[in-house]
């Protein structure tokens, strides 16, 4: 029972992680886009081209990819953990199954 806990534990505190790195990457993406309209039409850094709306829209596509990353692919339990619940049901069913079977021989009238 105390490993369950403990898997799920870690399971939280992954997700947890995940999703601080996303809100840190969502301020960075605000914050860099004032940035680069600031360097593109105040300071006249390449003012004839909008350049920087190609590197917001980069940006923002790849912040949507880590959003679908954090809220949807990663928001169930991830394979490894999966994987090691299965074979704890095996386990416990492989058990039952030994325990139906030492239950029926003692049970089961001899026959000789």
């Amino acid at each position: 029972m105390e490993t369950n806990q403990h898997e799920l534990y870690e399971y939280a505190r992954n997700r947890i992680k995940q999703k601080k790195r996303l809100y840190f990457h969502f301020i960075l993406l605000i914050i860099g886009s004032i940035f680069l309209f600031i360097a593109n039409k105040w300071l006249k850094f390449y003012p004839e081209k909008n350049w920087w709306i190609w590197a917001v829209t980069i940006w923002i596509f790849l912040f949507l990819l880590h959003f679908i990353k954090v809220f949807i692919t990663n928001a169930f339990m991830n394979k490894n953990w999966e994987r090691t619940q299965i074979d704890k049901l095996m386990e416990m069913q492989s058990k039952k199954i030994e325990k139906l079977k030492t239950d029926l021989e003692k049970n089961s009238p001899k026959t000789e």
